[in-house]
C-alpha cells in the first residue's frame, strides 16, 4: 500500500485554516510569502526550541511548507554512540510523534517524515507504521552505521516501495560511513531517492578534497568531487542544502556556485536545519542559505526549482 491515499486522507480530515497565526502567538500577523518556498530539513523541539517559536521562524523566512524530520529512538547502542547521539547527534530533536502533532495542527503547511535508528531490529516497522500514515521521507538518518549495511540498505528498500526519498546525514567517522563507496549503493537501488546533507556530503563537491577529517573546508572548488558527480551521473540522487554545512559550500567560492547551482538545479533542495527563533537576517542561517541561492542562482526559473518546485515534485506534494 502506498501512501499517497492516506495522506490525502490525513490532510482532508485535520482542521484547515493554518495559513496563519493569530496574534496572540506572534505578536503580530505574519503577511504571507511572495513566492512559495518548501523547507525540507526542520525538527520539533530542536535545541529546546518549542513550537509557537518554531511556526514563528518558518514564516519568518518565507517558508510556506515545512517537512519535519524527526529523531529515532532513545536507545544505548554502539550506533548512537552509547546514546550521545540520540535526537539527532544531541540537538534534543524528538521522535515521530510529535511531527505529527505538528503536521495535525497545521495541515497543509507542515509534512512529517518518519524515522529511527537504522540497526534497530524494529527499524523497519516503526518507519513503515507512520509511512502509513502518510509520511512523505525517511529520516533523518543520523546514525553511525555504514551507508551499504544490511540494516541500512533494508531501509533503502522501504524507501523505494513507498516512493518517498530517504535523507542520509553524511559525516566523515561519526554518521553513515563509507560515503567514498555510495556509488554502488545508488547503482544497486536505482528506484530509490536519495538526498545528500551535512559536512561530508557538502565537502565533497571540492575534486581536490582529499582530508576527509576536514568537515568545513574553505578557498576555491575544483568541479567534480565526490558529490558532484553523484548528482552529475545518477538520476536518484539529490542534495540537501541545509545547515552550516551547505551555506558554507555556497559561500566559500562564488564563482564556483554559480555554475553548481547551473549545471544541478534539477536537484538542489532548500532546507534550513537551523535551530534560531529569529527566522531573518544574519542570526538565522536558513535565511542567509534562500538569500545566497538567490544571489547565486543562473536566472529566476532555477531560483524556482531550487526554492520550491525541485522538493514539491520529488515530494509529491501537489498529489497530497
Amino acid at each position: 500500500m502506498y501512501p499517497l491515499p492516506r495522506r490525502r486522507f490525513l490532510a482532508s480530515t485535520l482542521s484547515i485554516g493554518a495559513a496563519a497565526l493569530s496574534s496572540s502567538v506572534l505578536g503580530a500577523d505574519t503577511p504571507a510569502a511572495a513566492e512559495p518556498i518548501i523547507d525540507i530539513h526542520q525538527h520539533t523541539n530542536y535545541h529546546d526550541r518549542d513550537n509557537s517559536r518554531l511556526l514563528f521562524h518558518q514564516r519568518a523566512m518565507g517558508v510556506t511548507q515545512t517537512i519535519l524530520l524527526p529523531a529515532g529512538s532513545l536507545v544505548r547502542r554502539p550506533s548512537t554512540n552509547d546514546g550521545k547521539y540520540n535526537g539527532l547527534g544531541g540537538a534534543k530533536a524528538v521522535g515521530n510523534d510529535t511531527v505529527v502533532e505538528m503536521v495535525r495542527k497545521h495541515p497543509g503547511e507542515f509534512y512529517f517524515g518518519a524515522n529511527e535508528v537504522t540497526d534497530l531490529p524494529e527499524a523497519r516497522m516503526e518507519i513503515e507504521k507512520y509511512l502509513k500514515l502518510g509520511a512523505v521521507i525517511i529520516g533523518e538518518q543520523k546514525f553511525s552505521v555504514e551507508c551499504d549495511s544490511r540494516e541500512s540498505r533494508l531501509l533503502y528498500d522501504l524507501a523505494a516501495e513507498y516512493q518517498v526519498p530517504i535523507l542520509l546525514h553524511f559525516q566523515h567517522g561519526t554518521y553513515n560511513l563509507g560515503f567514498e563507496r555510495f556509488d554502488k549503493i545508488l547503482e544497486k537501488h536505482p528506484k530509490t531517492n536519495f538526498i545528500g546533507h551535512a559536512q561530508t556530503w557538502w565537502a565533497n563537491i571540492d575534486k581536490n578534497h582529499t582530508d576527509q577529517k576536514v568537515l568545513y573546508p574553505k578557498g576555491k572548488i575544483t568541479a567534480g568531487g565526490l558529490t558532484d558527480r553523484y548528482l552529475a551521473d545518477y538520476p536518484n540522487m539529490f542534495a540537501d542544502m541545509s545547515a552550516g554545512s551547505g551555506l558554507n559550500a555556497l559561500l566559500r567560492d562564488e564563482d564556483h556556485t554559480r555554475g553548481f547551482l547551473d549545471r544541478h538545479q534539477n536537484k538542489l533542495l532548500y532546507g534550513s536545519d537551523c535551530a534560531d527563533a529569529v527566522g531573518s537576517g544574519t542570526a538565522c542561517q536558513g535565511a542567509q542559505t534562500i538569500a545566497a541561492i538567490r544571489k547565486f542562482a543562473s536566472n529566476k526559473a532555477a531560483e524556482r526549482k531550487i526554492l520550491y518546485e525541485n522538493s514539491k515534485h520529488l515530494f509529491r506534494l501537489d498529489r497530497a
